[in-house]
């Protein structure tokens, strides 16, 4: 076995390989202290974009684009280098031209076999806090007259951003992902204005059904700067989370438009800004960023299918995303069609309000028990132990971050099949209730499912019971042929009575929003939002290895979109933000690596 001073010795060596290589500017001999398979994954630090770089070739061939302008030094390894099996790990920093960076290195034997490298900070533009010596004052001490308050001072400028003054970022949308971003950037000193539809920042979650909740546990889901209480519940209600984040955004002091709707967008070449259309309380204004954000979740419209006769139903239709709860249902019959996260919570919703309620199952379905999940997933990463071990939520996010893309799925096989075994009483029954189960298209289970296609699975906390006793009833291998006045009519020739049809078939993607926002013709310039081009179900190829256009450059200068759950909205907002922050300091940003458009929308 490698003693950890061997293993530290052994990174040592390779970094300072690595640093001279770098130094004299030489990418063919860093590319060769790689491995032939390898992976050097770039989060703006070397590429001003969000890529990977598989193999030796491919690695040689960003350095020699990317050198000249990030001008990497200060190789160094952070504390000491661990062993499992063949591999030696290791956190590692080192500077660039334009900051700090942290990464995450894997040798196999004394190869490169991945790395990852992040830039953390912009020289000359870091945040205001204890780390740096630079935490803000607050008050000026002293006696004087004309002294204005904190208070006044936030009123003036609540005043003033989009009335007399513009912003230079506005993002559409106040969930979690486009506060976490706005968080961001205020610490940077970014004048950025946050447009909201709803009355209320957290409306978007107070206002779904009574039931829903975080399936995601507390330690996944914190908000930058400001973790949740060590009181909080494991896994958060929906009117708990929207209180938290109308909190947030008072606590941050954000620049926050609630009740307002953006009309529409246009970009000037010319002026490389834009003129954003707004209705706040009735009145429109105009605002002229620079940078706009789509931050509306992860996806785009919902996608309620044209069933034959359904403008004959006597009933009530919605989509999942309209279904505000099951009061009034009891004794009724309901039909839900899907069988992921929200037909299963939107079907244990009316079960418990006694309603007579089935599933429709189309296609196989990941299920995960919850408590399965948080004790071969999220533990080593995201748990009091992993807390109690030293692991930061940073650090937890990096390590995450360091596993490419490409052998992601291999990695999470052995995790999933383990699951497997651990629950197989639960999987017996629930194939013998007749669910369609699989894990995956290479068995790689829920995180895969979700970086592809963004769904396909569900994270069992309860409905599955209700399925295997019958309680929820459940028709799978079928569609809806034809709605009838009172019934739907499936493709296997029978019919179900029904008084509520409830679509639980998800969402479009989300540039979707710049074709309704901007025009169709950007949204299909920037291409289909999520996916990584492992041509299965849903993600079509080519292969891409990062997720398409999120979080980074995309081919309509100044749009960006920024989504996802809540650990993606806290992890991935350090880069978008630093990206923003560079160009409004007009900072060379040369992106490498932005992929070709293969699907619009």
């Amino acid at each position: 076995m490698t003693a950890p001073a061997d293993a530290t010795a052994r990174v040592t060596r390779w970094l300072a390989r690595l640093d001279a290589a770098l130094a004299a500017r030489d990418a063919d001999a860093a590319a060769d202290l790689f491995a032939p398979e390898s992976y050097w994954r770039d989060m703006v630090a070397f590429t001003w974009n969000i890529h990977t770089a598989e193999g030796r070739a491919a690695i040689g061939a960003m350095l020699r684009a990317t050198l000249p302008g990030s001008r990497p030094h200060g190789w160094s390894i952070e504390g000491t280098a661990q062993v499992s099996g063949d591999v030696t790990e290791a956190w590692v920093s080192f500077r660039t031209s334009a900051g700090r960076g942290t990464g995450y290195l894997r040798l196999r034997g004394d190869q490169g076999w991945t790395l990852l490298t992040t830039l953390r900070s912009l020289d000359g533009h870091e945040e205001r806090n204890d780390a740096n010596g630079s935490r803000a004052m607050g008050v000026q001490h002293g006696v004087m007259r004309g002294r204005e308050t904190w208070l006044e001072r936030r009123q003036r400028d609540a005043a003033e951003l989009g009335i007399t003054r513009q912003p230079y970022c506005v993002i559409v949308g106040g969930g979690q992902g486009g506060i976490a971003l706005a968080a961001r950037l205020r610490q940077l000193d970014v004048p950025t204005l946050v447009i909201e539809k709803n009355a209320r920042p957290g409306d978007s979650w107070r206002k779904r059904y009574r039931s829903l909740c975080l399936h995601d546990p507390v330690w996944y889901d914190h908000l930058p700067y400001l973790p949740f209480p060590e009181h909080w519940p494991i896994f958060s209600p929906k009117d708990k989370i929207g209180d938290w984040l109308e909190m947030y955004t008072k606590v941050m002091e954000l620049d926050y438009w609630s009740g307002t709707e953006c009309l529409g967008a246009a970009y000037d070449d010319v002026s490389a800004t834009w003129t954003v259309r707004v209705r706040r309380d009735g009145t429109e204004h105009v605002l002229r960023p620079a940078q706009f954000v789509i931050a509306t979740g992860m996806s785009g419209f919902p996608n309620l299918p044209k069933v034959p006769g359904i403008d004959t139903f006597r009933g009530t239709v919605r989509h999942s995303s309209g279904h505000d709860g099951g009061t009034g249902w009891a004794g009724r019959k309901c039909v839900v069609v899907g069988s992921n996260n929200s037909a299963h919570d939107i079907c244990a919703d009316l079960w418990e309000h006694g309603a007579d309620v089935t599933m429709l199952q189309r296609s196989p379905t990941v299920v995960v028990k919850s408590e399965s999940l948080r004790r071969f997933v999220w533990g080593r990463l995201y748990s009091p132990e992993a807390v109690a071990a030293g692991i930061t939520t940073e650090r937890a996010d990096l390590l995450t971050a360091s596993m490419p893309l490409r052998i992601s799925p291999a990695a999470q096989l052995p995790i999933y099949e383990q699951i497997r075994a651990h629950d197989a009483d639960f999987y017996r029954a629930l194939e013998g209730a007749g669910f369609m189960l699989t894990f995956g298209e290479d068995g790689a289970g829920i995180h895969t499912a979700y970086l592809r296609r963004g769904g396909g699975y569900y994270i069992d906390v309860g409905a599955s019971q209700l399925i295997i006793d019958g309680s929820i009833k459940l028709r799978s291998r079928v569609a809806i042929e034809r709605v009838l006045p009172d019934a739907v009519q499936l493709s296997d020739g029978s019919t179900l009575p029904a008084d509520l049809i409830v679509f639980a078939t998800g969402y479009g993607p989300m540039n979707e929003w710049a074709a309704h926002l901007v025009s169709p013709a950007v949204a299909d310039q920037v291409g289909k939002c999520w996916g990584v081009g492992s041509d299965t179900k849903y993600d079509p190829g080519p292969w891409e290895g990062e997720l398409r256009n999120m979080w980074k450059p995309t081919r309509q200068p100044g749009l960006w979109f920024h989504g996802g759950n809540l650990m993606q909205a806290r992890h991935y907002s350090i880069y978008l933000s630093l990206q923003i922050k560079a160009r409004m300091e007009g900072l060379a940003t040369p992106v490498y690596g932005m992929p070709e458009v293969h699907h619009r929308r």
